[in-house]
């Protein structure tokens, strides 16, 4: 960028894109597409990679390729993962070998690599855009991160020349060629099914980052490798499926699935919340205890747990009756303090129509309304009560297990 661009850039950091794009004219020494890519890129940034925000020297590429990169805070999780399975962490996530090694296959705007880089002593950013590989160089230098080494290849060429390492990172592409999204994760690119034998002959362990649109089970039947899986949700919204590769693979059932909620600030070593842990083989023989009536207390995990599928496990860990085979709703006579999910105290329940809600909450009743195994949308069924939205009272449309669908409304349980 020219000197104008740059201040133009500092000068407008906070401003609105789309007004400053309709004032071209009047920047005529301005490169104005570069300014406004690079202003949109630090207020991305600024939510995305808080710790980046103050290094005003960093470049950002377009739209696109900000948008699909990691968060900061599950990158940082994703390389505490792999630097642990790869025994490079003591207990307070500090490096303890140096001399570990990592690649990034994919590196795209280099968020993963460069949080990957600081659990290893050496690192390589590999990736077939030569504009973001330039991005890349500067920010790594500028961040400070000048051990890895930027490397412009196809991920499956530089895969079949490259040295063995500790650890490969693969994040696919998941789009076909008209910008479609794929459900399989063999039509990802590049094909992490095919590539799975050399990926294994190249690394002690692979981490695969997959979208949470795919479907878990079929994921582990086409990675037969996989030793883990974690299931990460970020503030309450499922973001990614993790996947870690190896030389000592586990039977389907038997492979632990870690679920984990971050929340919105970055996570490090010392502020992860605690992951719930299952396998498929627990699920399935897990006989969990259905609800006849609601209790004082209902409960809600979260996105993780519901996208891994522990349904009937979390009841029975923590002793809680499930509302219904297919509500995911659960209840309890006591409050349980560390349910990984949200914890309401329950204020009652009523038929679905306005006249009994009215009766349980008042006329001028607002409330947050969800829906769980109920035949109709939340916008149609606000409609529907001509409930208000917003409040302390949180509103459950669902389905008991005798079949019957109610509202249930509880308040936020004392954390």
């Amino acid at each position: 960028m020219n000197s104008s661009t740059r201040r133009f850039v500092r000068e407008h950091a906070a401003d609105d894109v789309r007004t400053l794009a309709l004032q071209a004219r009047r920047y005529p020494d301005v490169e104005m597409q570069e300014a406004l890519t690079q202003i949109a890129g630090r207020q991305a940034a600024a939510q995305k990679i808080p710790s980046w925000q103050a290094c005003g020297e960093l470049r950002y590429p377009p739209h696109l390729s900000l948008e699909q990169c990691s968060s900061e805070a599950t990158a940082r999780y994703k390389a505490r993962i792999a630097a642990a399975g790869n025994g490079l962490v003591d207990p307070t996530g500090s490096v303890v070998n140096p001399s570990g090694s990592v690649v990034d296959l994919t590196g795209g705007f280099g968020v993963d690599c460069a949080f990957l880089s600081e659990r290893f002593g050496q690192a390589v950013y590999v990736e077939r855009n030569e504009a973001l590989c330039r991005i890349a160089a500067h920010n790594f230098a500028v961040l400070g991160l000048r051990h890895i080494k930027v490397v412009n290849s196809d991920a499956a060429a530089y895969l079949e020349q490259m040295s063995p390492v500790d650890c490969i990172y693969v994040d696919p592409a998941r789009r076909d060629g008209h910008g479609g999204k794929v459900i399989a994760v063999a039509d990802c690119e590049p094909d992490v099914v095919a590539l799975q034998p050399l990926l294994l002959q190249k690394a002690r362990h692979v981490l695969l980052k997959l979208s949470p649109m795919l479907d878990l089970t079929q994921a582990l039947s086409a990675l037969a490798s996989t030793e883990q899986v974690h299931v990460v949700a970020a503030g309450n919204e499922c973001k990614e499926l993790l996947l870690l590769s190896g030389h000592q693979p586990l039977p389907t059932g038997e492979v632990p699935i870690h679920c984990v909620n971050l929340p919105h600030t970055p996570a490090v070593a010392t502020d992860l919340p605690p992951a719930f842990t299952f396998t498929r083989r627990e699920e399935s023989e897990a006989a969990c205890r259905y609800a006849d009536r609601l209790h004082s207390y209902l409960y809600e995990p979260n996105a993780a747990l519901l996208k891994a599928g522990a349904f009937r496990t979390v009841a029975c860990r923590y002793r809680i009756e499930k509302l219904a085979v297919s509500t995911h709703l659960y209840t309890s006579d006591r409050l349980i303090a560390d349910f990984p999910g949200r914890r309401f105290r329950l204020i009652g329940s009523c038929a679905v129509n306005r006249k009994a809600l009215t009766a349980l909450l008042g006329a001028t009743a607002r409330a947050n309304l969800t829906v769980r195994n109920f035949p109709a949308t939340v916008a149609g069924l606000r409609r529907q009560l001509r409930l208000a939205e917003g409040g302390d009272i949180y509103l459950f449309a669902t389905t008991l297990h005798d079949g019957r669908k109610v509202l249930v409304a509880g308040e936020k349980a004392p954390q």
